[in-house]
């Protein structure tokens, strides 16, 4: 069993790069990237962390709150996040104080901000979206878990349902639904995993939920597990001093262990560590939690050579700031993020034989398979419209259809997907909680402001023969005037091979003499027309 799959080879391997200004993690399955997430010092994700925010605004209009949490933009709080959740995951069972007393439980002292805000909370429980104007006004405090990191010009979304993941259960500080994730399905391990959950030694008022990562887990594993969420949690809940908000409850892990949290699991075969310290570190997370059969799988990289080099996954990083990715049956896609959504045409790349079905089915199969790696990998959601290759059999649509569900079944975002349409679109939404790889990595040009385009140089001569056009109406009556028009060199070189006969036009009508020079510190959309004697501009 366990021994067989620890002889197997290794396909499946995680790689973790640390450095001083930011830390990576890869996912490669047999050397082909999988998963790529970038985390920078100063910039680290907020999403799972708890805040004891302020109410600053309420929106009934938005049907929303707007809360300080101490970053830069108030979070976007909407009426429905703060209504007790309904945990879809989960097939809940209630557990009793009475019960979880009998079994041994014990009640943890809160810090008193948060003691008097459970106690309010117990009260609110049956509460409708009209009470909460009422229930939470400006300057009150909220407890809030951030949901969604802020994104472009929007704030953090938040939410009042808490939960705090670790690595085989979901903690639920102020809940006491007990439960197993739904993606469990055999009913006896069901009914295991009910047992384990429920004989958990958890305080007064707080539930848990078993991960799809505690399947075949033995118990102890659960209960070291439940220990680690507890004291995370409690190193901030648990501060006797009287805190005032803004204030971090909670703040989740960062990359390297959430790696190991979430992404290690039986069907990664290894996982390469770069940094003595973080390799120590991994080593002692993983035998309390995978436990120390596992430990012969971590190594620490030590070759000169930097680790994303040596595994070759550098360039394949490359290829996700690419907008056009090649398939290997030679199509190809292109993906464009856009303000309202991620547009991705799917071409066939072949003139010979692109009208054949076999070939346009093989092609879009290969792009749904891709497209899925995709998003994935640049971490971009929202709603995505993708432009498959037209096919007229609804047979092959459906087969498309299903091969993209397929392939976006193991996304840890959540994602919904529609058939496609009658034009071959297919329409999908997928949930983002921070920013796109793209984002993170890159600013916007100083140059092109983010546009990704300049104006021709066809354009710019257009201009410019206006502009002078103009002036040398304007100055028709001043003698001996002399025009030096400034331009970008490539604009220069564009209107020396082009326009040579039409500035001949202008001395000849206008009696002044042009001359041009090339300037490299210009904007090549920019042009300066000034008096050489003085350098004044004119206009």
């Amino acid at each position: 069993m366990i021994w067989d799959f620890f002889k197997k080879k290794k396909e499946r391997r995680i790689l973790l790069n640390c450095g001083n200004i930011e830390s990576r993690m890869a996912l490669l399955n047999k050397g082909r990237l999988e998963e790529y997430q970038v985390e920078r010092k100063g910039e680290e994700s907020i999403a799972g962390n708890v805040y004891l925010g302020k109410v600053q605004t309420v929106s009934k209009s938005l049907e929303a709150v707007f809360v300080d949490i101490g970053t830069e933009k108030n979070g976007f709080l909407h009426f429905k996040d703060m209504l007790p959740a309904s945990y879809d995951m989960i097939e809940s069972s209630m557990e009793k104080n009475a019960q979880t007393k009998a079994q041994g439980g014990r009640k943890k002292k809160l810090n008193p901000v948060l003691q008097k805000y459970c106690e309010n909370a117990k009260k609110r429980k049956r509460i409708d979206l009209k009470d909460i104007p009422a229930l939470f006004p400006t300057g009150s405090d909220i407890l809030v878990q951030v949901a969604k990191d802020s994104i472009g010009t929007k704030g953090p979304k938040l939410s009042t349902n808490i939960s705090i993941p670790g690595r085989y259960i979901v903690l639920l500080p102020f809940s006491e639904v007990r439960g197993v994730s739904r993606k469990i399905e055999a009913q006896d391990e069901r009914k295991r995993l009910h047992g384990i959950i429920r004989s958990l030694d958890l305080p007064d008022g707080m539930g848990c939920i078993c991960r799809t990562n505690g399947e075949d887990r033995k118990e102890e594993y659960f209960k070291n597990d439940l220990q680690l969420i507890l004291d995370m949690w409690n190193k901030y809940a648990e501060s006797e001093e009287k805190v005032k908000a803004p204030f971090v409850v909670y703040k989740e892990p960062n990359l390297v262990e959430r790696t190991i949290r979430d992404s290690l699991t039986e069907e990664i075969d290894e996982i390469v560590v770069d940094d003595p310290d973080i390799y120590e570190y991994a080593r002692k997370m993983i035998a309390g939690t995978v436990g120390k059969n596992f430990l012969q799988n971590v190594s620490l990289y030590k070759s000169h050579e930097p680790i994303f080099q040596h595994f070759a996954v550098e360039k394949q990083i490359e290829e996700i700031f690419s907008r056009r990715i090649n398939l290997p049956g030679g199509g190809f896609i292109c993906i464009d993020e856009t303000e309202a959504l991620i547009a991705i045409d799917v071409n066939s790349g072949s003139k010979r034989g692109k009208d054949h079905p076999e070939t346009i089915l093989y092609s879009n199969l290969e792009a749904a398979e891709e497209i899925a790696r995709q998003l994935r990998l640049r971490n971009i959601g929202g709603l995505v419209v993708i432009d498959f290759i037209d096919m007229r059999d609804a047979k092959d649509r459906d087969l498309v259809f299903k091969t993209m569900k397929n392939a976006i079944e193991n996304d840890s975002a959540k994602t919904k997907i529609l058939p496609l349409s009658r034009f071959g679109l297919m329409e999908m939404t997928r949930q983002r909680e921070n920013e796109s790889i793209s984002d993170t990595v890159f600013d916007d040009c100083p140059y092109c402001g983010g546009k990704g385009i300049v104006k021709s140089a066809t354009t710019m001569r257009a201009e410019i023969h206006r502009a002078l056009t103009e002036i040398l109406k304007k100055y028709k009556r001043e003698k001996d005037l002399s025009i030096r028009v400034y331009v970008h060199p490539q604009i220069l070189a564009s209107i020396k091979n082009a326009d040579s006969g039409i500035l001949n036009e202008f001395e000849q009508k206008y009696g002044r003499n042009l001359s041009f020079r090339a300037d490299p510190m210009l904007h090549i959309e920019k042009f300066r027309i000034v008096d050489p004697d003085t350098e004044q501009e004119l206009k």
